[in-house]
């Protein structure tokens, strides 16, 4: 099994304190994940910004519609600078998500690092090399696409209670 690592950055015209403020609040991952991947936040759910221990349960349907629950937890906490979720139950063997916000003369500079491993051995390993890269790339490709939208000089900090996919 294989450990496999997804890094992305992206610099965003705004302050750190508003991406902070947008990426720690659980419920806008609906907003900058694919529509097709159907994601659904399950309830109950703390609402509140990313704390550590917080616990997050998805449903997702990655592969035929079919549904996968999904559950994360919040593992470090370094407002406004970092956190850490850890997949508990789901698709992948691992998942490791670091989200990083660095003030940079534009803005801030967002980074992204997953490292993830997939079940069920060298079927998992040629599922990766088959469709799980090329649908990572894609989720994280129309994430920063969004992310352009939405997060652009004078937009508002979100915290978007009322997302409910």
């Amino acid at each position: 099994m294989a450990l496999h690592v997804l890094e992305r950055s992206q610099t965003l015209p705004i302050t750190v304190d508003h991406a902070w403020s947008f990426f720690s609040t659980p419920r806008n991952l609906a907003l900058i994940t694919p529509p097709g991947l159907g994601l659904v936040i399950r309830e109950p759910f703390d609402d509140r910004p990313a704390f550590n221990g917080q616990l997050i349960s998805y449903t997702v349907r990655p592969l035929l519609r079919i549904p996968v629950r999904w559950v994360t937890r919040i593992e470090s906490v370094e407002a406004p600078h970092r956190f850490v979720d850890t997949q508990l139950e789901g698709p992948y063997r691992l998942w490791r998500h670091t989200h990083e916000f660095e003030a940079v003369p534009d803005g801030v500079r967002m980074k992204d690092r997953v490292e993830y491993e997939l079940p069920l051995g060298a079927l998992g390993e040629l599922g990766h090399r088959l469709w799980v890269r090329r649908e990572l790339d894609r989720i994280f490709d129309h994430r920063t696409r969004t992310l352009s939208k939405i997060l652009r000089p004078g937009s508002e900090p979100s915290q978007r209670s009322d997302v409910h996919s």
